[in-house]
């Protein structure tokens, strides 16, 4: 009798050790789904953020977006806006579905990210103002035409002409304000602050020596091409052919 009394309690025991692992393990559980769908909104990028552009403008351009991210799945420095990386550029390539971190950001491009100069071909760079370089729309890889207003060296006349149809552009650099001058047909000078940024061309020795005469002696000014842009060097638009 007394065996079979020992032989119960021990069966108890066992049980009740057993509704205590099952509770903790449930509640264990419990613990780790909702940490896996507790979630955080978090800046990720949705399309390839170049080296050397600005955080800036990859939020104008649409390549950022915030997305609920798994606690247990953050990096650290995640962000979660652009406010603590203003005035900061990309260090390197930033790939669709990365998290936006700040280690990814600095003041400059890093060295290693050097630029893919086709062979045969030279790299320039060219200081533009925003309206210039078509508000910022302009990244590496894209192509552009290539505009100059300048003035006749004769009469003094101004001019806007193509001067080159489809040029690649290699790199975006750093934005500096730059204080422009202009005076109108009174006389009047006005000074303002236009942003200018640096942007890298892949041309060949002839197109790049007229790039930087026309840079010095002119205003350039790209437009943004896609496949089926059409563009055509022809006269040059001048006070006397504007409206024909």
């Amino acid at each position: 009798m007394d065996r079979r009394r020992v032989l119960l309690i021990a069966a108890a025991v066992v049980a009740a050790l057993g509704t205590v692992l099952v509770f903790l393990y449930v509640k264990g559980a419990d613990t780790r789904a909702a940490q896996q769908f507790d979630t955080v909104l978090v800046l990720r990028a949705i399309a390839p953020i170049e080296a050397g552009e600005t955080i800036e403008d990859a939020a104008a351009n649409g390549k950022l977006d915030s997305q609920p991210v798994p606690q247990s799945q953050l990096l650290p420095d995640y962000q979660t806006s652009i406010d603590g990386l203003k005035g900061l550029v990309a260090l390197t390539r930033i790939y669709p579905g990365e998290q936006i971190i700040s280690d990814k950001f600095g003041g400059q491009a890093e060295a290693a990210t050097s630029l893919q100069i086709p062979k045969g071909q030279l790299a320039i760079s060219v200081n533009l103002t925003d309206p210039a370089r078509v508000a910022g729309f302009v990244n590496p890889g894209s192509e552009v035409a290539v505009f100059l207003n300048g003035a006749d060296a004769t009469t003094g006349d101004p001019f806007t002409r193509v001067l080159l149809d489809r040029v690649t552009v290699l790199g975006v650099g750093s934005t500096t304000p730059v204080s422009t001058t202009t005076t109108d047909q009174s006389g009047q000078q006005t000074t303002e602050q236009l942003p200018r940024t640096l942007l890298t061309l892949s041309l060949d020795q002839k197109d790049a020596q007229r790039v930087l005469f026309a840079s010095a002696n002119g205003e350039l000014a790209f437009a943004l091409l896609t496949g089926s842009s059409s563009v055509s060097s022809g006269p040059a638009v001048t006070s006397l052919n504007l409206f024909k």
